[in-house]
């Protein structure tokens, strides 16, 4: 117990560590000039790559490299994982959201360290089918990240079934290796041809979802342990949420990456918190699994049914209830803040401000310089937390409750 409490601390206070080193000898500022003009140039050597690729266009392939960016994307993920927690399968569920965080934080961090151009567009043609691809598209480039979440999940999800006796035999196993590269080459080469990447992004998506990968593969079950009956579990969540938050680097320009990162941060410790006060409630190894007698499919259907609308209101109740408390208790501690889009009237004119949204590292934590904290990154993740948290607590309580 003490030797837990001993590296929850030491890994704090390497955080805050990290924080003030980083600040002070200016580690982004440093590794972008390294990495983004080598970067930058083969973006713009690999332009002809591109052209050459979509002289290939097709609406038909224009409509199936758009769907499979649809199926990868965090939005995706983020509306399937709590159908994954509600069909019994809780351990695979928490793990692929964890995971999903951490591909996404050490993705957009590498994206904002290096801040690299995506490919030129003209002459490349770029295709924003949905509005979560425009975002996509304010985004710096390299890695890729639908690939590196492509790689990291499904090479999980692999891991996973391959882990059930039923699935031992070596046919299936070379099956599902083969179907994990077939997906993963689909994206890489969609992510080019919609013009979003060039192959450089691509490779180095690749590259770091193997690495990351094969590190979680290493520590997952640690992780599980910790979550489902480790001491001070949602204190040590919080207090590291809070920290990465501080720790994330300043791109060159302001990007939406940042509150990507912020929103499943939230759900990351909304479904830390929720399955450490449940799991012998909701989430343990036996409960009904969806495909048997004691979960049909009506059944699961009406799961959805009761699940998704009361996780949806409690997604609008803890935006709400967040807009109206962070103020209160920020100028109760005597915090300046800020608000870029969610409450206008602490942004003196109602308009967004670039320089506000993405301060960096130490000065967001001591607000030097002046610097007033964004209220609207508290907001988004509480918002987020009290969505997920709803997911892994609320809901399957309601669950009990009707006998679904």
């Amino acid at each position: 117990m003490e030797s837990i409490a001993a590296w929850q601390g030491a890994t704090l206070c390497g955080i805050v560590a990290w924080i003030v080193m980083a600040s002070h000898l200016n580690v982004t500022r440093k590794l972008r000039s390294f990495f983004q003009p080598w970067v930058a140039r083969h973006v713009i050597n690999g332009t002809p790559l591109l052209l050459q690729i979509q002289k290939y266009e097709h609406r038909f392939l224009d409509a199936l490299f758009s769907g499979l960016s649809c199926v990868v994307s965090v939005p995706f993920y983020t509306a399937f994982l709590p159908l994954l927690f509600w069909s019994g399968h809780g351990r695979l569920a928490r793990q692929m959201t964890l995971l999903m965080a951490f591909c996404d934080y050490l993705g957009n961090c590498v994206k904002d360290v290096v801040s690299a151009p995506r490919p030129s567009s003209p002459p490349v043609r770029r295709i924003t089918a949905t509005k979560d691809e425009e975002d996509n598209a304010m985004e710096y480039g390299l890695p890729s990240s639908h690939t590196l979440n492509t790689v990291c999940l499904s090479g999980y999800l692999l891991h996973y079934l391959l882990s059930y006796p039923q699935y031992e035999d070596p046919s299936i196993k070379c099956f599902g290796l083969a179907l994990v590269c077939l997906v993963v080459g689909l994206i890489g080469l969609g992510r080019i041809y919609l013009g979003m990447h060039s192959l450089v992004d691509v490779i180095a998506g690749l590259t770091i979802g193997l690495m990351i990968l094969a590190f979680w593969l290493t520590v997952h079950e640690y992780v599980d342990f910790f979550i489902v009956s480790g001491p001070n579990v949602t204190s040590f969540s919080a207090a590291l949420g809070l920290l990465l938050l501080f720790a994330y680097p300043t791109p060159e320009l302001p990007t939406p990456s940042f509150e990507y990162h912020a929103a499943f941060n939230g759900v990351a410790f909304g479904i830390v918190a929720g399955i450490q006060q449940t799991y012998h409630q909701f989430h343990h190894e036996g409960v009904p699994r969806i495909f048997t007698s004691q979960l049909s499919i009506p059944t699961f259907v009406g799961r959805m049914l009761l699940g998704i609308p009361t996780i949806l209101i409690v997604k609008f109740c803890s935006k709400a209830l967040a807009k109206r408390i962070l103020p209160v208790v920020s100028n109760t501690l005597g915090i300046p803040i800020k608000s870029t889009s969610y409450i206008p009237n602490l942004n003196g004119n109602g308009k967004k401000s670039d320089e506000v949204k993405q301060s960096g590292y130490i000065q967001k934590l001591f607000f030097f310089n002046r610097t007033a904290f964004d209220v609207d990154t508290g907001i988004r993740f509480l918002q987020y937390a009290g969505l997920a948290w709803s997911v892994v607590d609320l809901v399957p309580s309601l669950f009990s409750h009707v006998s679904l």
